[in-house]
Parts: C-alpha cells; structure tokens; sequence
C-alpha cells in the first residue's frame, strides 16, 4: 500500500515550504526516519524524513517548487519493489480500455455497407 510523504507544519505560522533539494530518487529504496528531502521556510531550514520503510515511486513536487503545509510531497511503496511504480498501472489500465473500444467501431463499420 502506498505512503504519502507530505509537508509537516515546521512551525506555528508556517503555511508553506520550498523543496530545496530531494535526497532520494523515484526508485531509491528508503528507511524509516531516513532524510529524503530538504525543504527551506521563512523561518527554517529543514530535512523531511521518510514516514515509511520501501521504495519511492513518485515525486509529485519538484525541487525549487512550493508546497503547502499538508500536500502530498511523493509516494512510498511500502512492497518495497521498484516495480510497482504507481505512472506503470494508469498505463496498463488505459491500454486495455483503448482496445475494446476499437473492435467495437470496427464491426458497425463492417455492418453499414
């Protein structure tokens, strides 16, 4: 099941924050509590660490973005297989909904002359 790492509250009137600079890549395995990415307020600078043990499989806020205080920062695979990067099965899904729709044209086409 998949780990939303977001951006925690750094600080009582904090309600943003600059990815300065991730330490793990979509595909890294991390650990539990292991520094993944740094993030700098108007009030703080900071390391962000990973809320779960498995393999990071999306980055949704890229370095030098701002997010708010609670938005999801990326996703941790708790499976620990790189394999299951959560961009491959809106793929997979996507393909198979494209093909029934082709052989059902085809065949009204077959039919009307």
């Amino acid at each position: 099941m998949p780990v939303s790492v977001t951006l925690p509250a750094l600080g009582e009137s904090v309600t943003e924050g600059t990815v300065t600079r991730w330490l793990k890549s979509v595909g890294d395995r991390v650990e539990v509590d292991e520094p993944l990415l740094e993030v700098s307020t108007d009030k703080v600078d900071t390391e962000i660490p990973s809320p779960s043990a498995g393999v990071v499989t999306q980055i949704l806020v890229a370095e030098d973005e701002t997010a708010e205080v609670g938005a999801v920062l990326a996703v941790i695979s708790d499976d620990g297989t790189p394999g299951s990067l959560s961009g491959e099965p809106p793929e997979v899904q996507s393909a198979p909904a494209e093909q029934p729709a082709a052989p059902a044209a085809e065949p009204q086409q077959a039919e009307a002359p």
